[in-house]
């Protein structure tokens, strides 16, 4: 599914037709009342930075919306989301431009509303991004039937043909060139009727040099973040080989493979250190 095409339609502002009317109710039609509206609730998280703010928006009978602001960020983000598309985008515009070409590869992500930013003489001043809320839940929180039953009677159709369209899904992310970089399942959404969604876009690019280091990063995540109570050996390994287009594993998968266990194995000393529970160990 495509993105809504957006029009001006404030000062710095672009927005959904098809949403005007939403965000005048809520009043959200200049710079200055994005930045200081606070009829939402605030989704705070312990990494959270200062610059940054998340809101949730309530408005019925619509879905929700999610209101992401960024105030002043700093120079290094800046210079890094230049670096890595070759122009100058706000930190908004590294969440939203690769929105599109991800859904013309066929990869779902959350619907855009409207975004804005501002700029000083060269520097991004302030920005902001609002998107649908996804009707489903991430892959973290929950896990369809079909892994979650380990009943040894249970047909193991459903279960190897999910693990085969998430497979397919991963690999179609990495056919278009681009890179994810925090593909944890709790950024993976399955929707009420069966669609994966992608959502964080924030640090997604495509790589010019190194591709297969950042499409190990990304299989790593998600070898990581998939718990190991319920997601076999057997389960990653029939993941890895649709993913990879092969029946049997050459001996660049297996060294491919190594590096994915032993940087997983990094990110859970790093977790364990600080007491997180680490899910592909559990």
């Amino acid at each position: 599914m495509n993105q809504p095409t957006l029009a001006p339609f404030a000062e710095n502002i672009w927005a959904d037709p098809a949403s005007a009317d939403r965000l005048r109710q809520l009043g959200l039609t200049t710079f200055d009342a994005v930045f200081a509206f606070d009829a939402g609730r605030p989704l705070l998280k312990s990494n959270l930075s200062a610059f940054r703010s998340r809101l949730r928006i309530e408005q019925p009978p619509h879905k929700a919306l999610y209101l992401k602001r960024y105030h002043r960020p700093p120079l290094r983000l800046q210079l890094g989301g230049w670096l890595r598309w070759g122009r100058r985008l706000s930190a908004a515009d590294l969440d939203r431009v690769p929105a599109e070409p991800l859904a013309q590869a066929g990869i779902q992500t959350p619907k855009i509303i409207a975004f804005g930013s501002q700029w000083g003489t060269l520097f991004e001043k302030r920005s902001f991004l609002i998107t649908e809320e996804i009707a489903g839940r991430s892959l973290e929180k929950h896990l369809p039937d079909c892994l979650t039953n380990l009943n040894p009677l249970q047909n193991p159709a459903p279960r190897r043909q999910f693990l085969c369209r998430l497979a397919d899904w991963v690999a179609a992310i990495h056919r278009s060139g681009f890179c994810h970089r925090d593909l944890y399942l709790a950024h993976i959404f399955l929707t009420d009727d069966n669609q994966l969604v992608l959502i964080d876009l924030h640090r997604t690019f495509r790589p010019r040099l190194f591709k297969q280091r950042w499409r190990i990063k990304d299989l790593t995540q998600l070898y990581y973040s998939a718990p190991g109570r319920t997601i076999s050996r057997t389960d990653r390994l029939r993941f890895y080989l649709r993913y990879a287009g092969r029946t049997k594993l050459s001996a660049a998968d297996r060294r491919i493979i190594r590096k994915i266990k032993r940087k997983a194995w990094r990110i859970a000393d790093h977790d364990l250190r600080h007491g997180r529970a680490v899910p592909f160990a559990q």
